[in-house]
This record gives structure tokens, sequence and C-alpha cells, in this order.
């Protein structure tokens, strides 16, 4: 009798498996780094033959550690980097290219050139907001796969052609866990394919005429399904041989979902490479006037798809890795909070970390970092503790617009302006204490860490798990979330507002550095 549900959880620096049991708890976990390719500015490249082989070593790895076998899992479910972008070729398996990821900026030109031809009813960055719930951003997919076919040596032909598959990471794992070239699916969920600018988030299928705007064939794209279903059976080869592959989530919407945010105005907010916070908004499809994006929060079987709106931001805890390894400031990653505990504050110091730009809430792909209100006085660890702040600033930002939004009473979820009363938090951050006091006072509202910190993988667990019947219901996942510590604000008014004034102040300053 299967015992546990295995979860692939595969992020923007590494890849991981977690085996978990029905109660939650992790019964195994293997994890494995992958490179990051930085071949030039503003461009950001994964190699996916590498994160493949990987995703075959954390899952031999794990199971090894637990002793088990495939008998012993229920399923297996994929969660993913969302927006990086894979093209391969059907009939070799290979790549054709670099994987091109999130945090990409090469982009620009084409969204430039695609808001430009908008027709009357609108052109410019929200050309196909209302449709897909996104803007026209160097974030998503659907750019980057144009780039490709653009910049790859007869890729175009051979995409019209039907030789090449389009995926997000999730579809490029599916593909060769299913078999690849020997019979493997070619699918992704609805999560995943939201965040392209190819679906039309109404009927969670792909909108052929944005298609053909873009310059993408249809028949590289794959079909869309669930994010609760089994598509296809782990392939012969492998650990996890006849294994049902039953669940796929985007990592924010996997996070959700692991959070038990699974009534309309819950939220979450996740600190790992960079911060996504996401507001569950039901059933109906919230389109924001404050720069958040509306996008598929999950769809559970035939069930009605579940609406979100989310803040993105970059750089958060990136920034605390580009200190170690492009400054030297500190050593170790972990070392920046005992850092900036040898201060009392900031120094008068903000770093604005815009190294891909600006996302939520206002998407600027011409800011760029800065580091500004500097003086004499300003040490290592006033700089350690502004890198800190930096990410707990851009949370406050996109709070503010999400409050807006749920005060403007566009959906049922915001009546009577209710705002957000707490923050539940995950991802690798959360563990800095005084990252999360910070966050609290500059809030204003309590934030509060889960039993379970391995939100992300759990959520695409629970999402294979219903699907085989390894969990009942959702109720379930409600029941198994417990809270682990709670921050209270304790900042003065006076005080908070005032940082957060020379925050907004400093966010300026990184304005206008590149054209477009």
């Amino acid at each position: 009798m299967a015992t546990v549900v295995a979860a692939i959880d595969q992020g923007t620096t590494s890849t991981r498996c977690m085996l978990f049991d029905h109660d939650a708890r992790v019964v195994a976990r293997e994890q494995v780094e992958h490179r990051q390719h930085l071949p030039r500015a503003g461009w950001v490249e994964h190699d996916a033959t590498e994160i493949w082989s990987n995703t075959r070593a954390v899952l031999a790895g794990a199971l090894a550690r637990a002793e088990s076998g495939a008998a012993d899992v229920a399923a297996v479910g994929i969660t993913n980097q969302r927006e990086t972008a894979v093209v391969w070729d059907r009939a070799s398996g290979e790549p054709i290219a670099p994987a091109i990821v999130w945090q990409d900026t090469r982009t620009q030109a084409i969204c430039d050139e695609l808001g430009a031809a908008g027709d009357s009813s609108g052109g410019g960055a929200g050309r196909y907001r209302s449709r897909v719930g996104l803007p026209l951003a160097t974030y998503f997919a659907g750019p980057k796969v144009r780039w490709l076919l653009d910049n790859v040596d007869g890729a175009r032909a051979r995409a019209e052609a039907g030789e090449l598959a389009f995926g997000t990471i999730d579809s490029w794992l599916v593909w060769n866990l299913s078999g690849g070239t020997s019979g493997g699916v070619h699918v992704t969920d609805a999560t995943n394919a939201s965040r392209t600018m190819l679906m039309d988030l109404d009927t969670l299928q792909w909108a052929p005429d944005i298609a053909a705007e873009m310059g993408i064939p249809l028949a590289m794209l794959p079909e869309i399904h669930s994010s609760s279903e089994v598509y296809a059976d782990v392939r012969e080869r492998g650990p996890l041989a006849g294994v049902p592959i039953a669940g796929i989530l985007g990592d924010q919407q996997a996070a959700t979902f692991g959070q038990a945010c699974l009534t309309p105005g819950e939220a979450k907010n996740t600190y790992g490479t960079g911060n996504f916070l996401l507001l569950n908004t039901g059933t109906e499809k919230v389109l924001s006037d404050n720069g958040l994006l509306t996008t598929l929060c999950y769809v559970l079987g035939d069930s009605a798809p579940v609406y979100a709106l989310e803040g993105s931001i970059a750089v958060t805890g990136s920034l605390v890795q580009w200190l170690r390894d492009n400054l030297g400031l500190i050593s170790d990653a972990a070392q920046v909070e005992s850092l900036a505990e040898t201060v009392e504050d900031n120094g008068g110091a903000y770093f604005v970390p815009a190294f891909s730009g600006l996302f939520a809430p206002y998407w600027r792909s011409d800011a760029r970092g800065a580091l500004v209100g500097l003086t004499r006085f300003v040490n290592r660890g006033h700089l350690a503790r502004a890198a800190l702040e930096a990410t707990a600033f851009q949370t406050r930002e996109v709070v503010d617009a999400m409050n807006a939004d749920l005060a403007a009473q566009r959906s049922p979820v915001a009546a009577g302006g209710v705002e957000l009363t707490e923050l539940k938090v995950d991802g690798g951050m959360v563990g800095n204490e005084l990252l999360m006091q910070f966050q609290a006072d500059i809030l204003d509202v309590p934030v509060v860490r889960p039993a379970i910190a391995e939100t992300t993988a759990l959520g695409a667990a629970y999402a294979a798990g219903l699907a085989v019947g390894f969990w009942s219901s959702t109720e379930e996942i409600r029941a198994n979330w417990t809270a682990d510590k709670r921050w209270e604000p304790a900042m003065e008014r006076a005080r908070r507002e005032s940082l957060y004034a020379d925050w907004k102040k400093a966010v300026t300053k990184t304005f206008g550095w590149v054209d477009g």
C-alpha cells in the first residue's frame, strides 16, 4: 500500500524531490543546484537537459533516503519556476537552445513591438490584459518563445512543421518522465499556461489570435489540463516506474495551495529568489487597476477554476545571493541576518534591487538597481540591513496595491472594502527573524509562518494526492495547516511611514536607465 506522495520542486536555482506522508510530514528529501548562465547583461539561461538530469537524481536520492520504491508512492506532483521557456525537438528530445529564464529581459523589443501594434481597442503594455490578465512584459513566456523562433536558425520552419515543442519547465519534465521520445505526453496545467500570455482566462484554452500575433504556431503548444488529474504514468525506466503523474502547479500557486489559502480573501507571500504574493479571489476573475496580475490559482479536476491576484517582485532572496557572490560581503546567505543585527537601523541607506527592471506594481523595464542615501556613517551592517529591508518594502508596495484593488470592491472578496489582516509567509527567507519582524512592522499586520515550511512542494503533493484519493478532500489540507510562529507589528506609525516614504523616494532614482 502506498504511504507517500512524491513532489518534484523545480525552482530557479535548484531541483528537489520531497516525499510527504498523509499528515504532510516530510519523509525524505533530496536537492541539487543547477548552474545559472548569464551570457550578457539582462540574459539569464538554464540548461534544460541539466535540469532533467538533476530531476532523475533527486527522485532516486529521495527514494533511497526513505528506503522506498515505486510501490510506496501513490502519485507524483510537479511544481516549477513558471515563466521559464523551453523549446525542444520532438524527435531527438534535445532543446534547441538554452531555456530562457523568467528573470531574462532580452524580449523587451518584442514586447514593445506587440504593444505598438495594438488596434483602436487598446495597445501598449495592457494590450492583452483583459483576456490574459498580464501586461506585455519580459517576465512572461510567450515573448521568450517568439525570441527563440526568431533567433535560432531554422526554428520557425521546424515549429510550423510540428517538429518542435514548447513548454514551461513542468511540460518539459512531464514529457521526459512519461517517456520522452518514446511516447511522452505534452501537457501543462492552467496555472502555468496562465503565465505565457497565450491562454484566455475565461476559456482556459490557448487564444489562437494572440498566438498568431506573437508569431507562435499552435502546433508547438502543450494541451492545457487541470492542476489535479492523472496525466500519464512515469516511464518504465527509473525508480518511479508506473507511478501516476497526477498534479501540476506553478510554484507560487503550489505555495498558495500548500498554505491552505483555499477561501477567497486568503493570501500568502513566498520569499524566494523573488517574492510572490497571491490572494485567492475565488471563481471570479478580478482585473487589477494597481499593477497586479490576474492569474489562475488552481483548477481541481472538473471543478470550477479558482483565480488569484498576484504581486510579483523580481529580486529579493537573489539580492542576498548577489551580496554573497558578487560583492563578497558575506560568505553564506545565512550570515546576512547576523550582519544586519550589528546595527540598529539602515543608517539612511536604501537598496532598490531593480536588476531586471521593477515588476509589480511598477512594471518598469527601464529601471536599474540603486543604492541611495549613503554617507560616511554607513557600514557593512547597514548595507546588509538595507538589503533585507528592500524585501519588506517591496512587499508593502504590493500589499498596498492589493488593498487598493480590494477597496475598489471589484469582487465579492472585497465586500465592504476589507483589507488584508494577516499574511501567511513561506520560502527560504522566512527563517530570517529580523526580516519577518520588520515585515510585520512595515505592513502593520501580523506575519504568520506555517509549521510545515515546505509549502511549495507540499502544494504539488496535495494536487497529486487529491487526484488519486490519497487525500479525500481539501478539508484534509486545511486540517494539516498549523502556525509555527507569529510576528506582531511593534513599530510606531510615524516611524513606519517615514521609512516607507524614504523608500518610495529611493525607487524613483531607479527609473530611466534603459531605453524602452
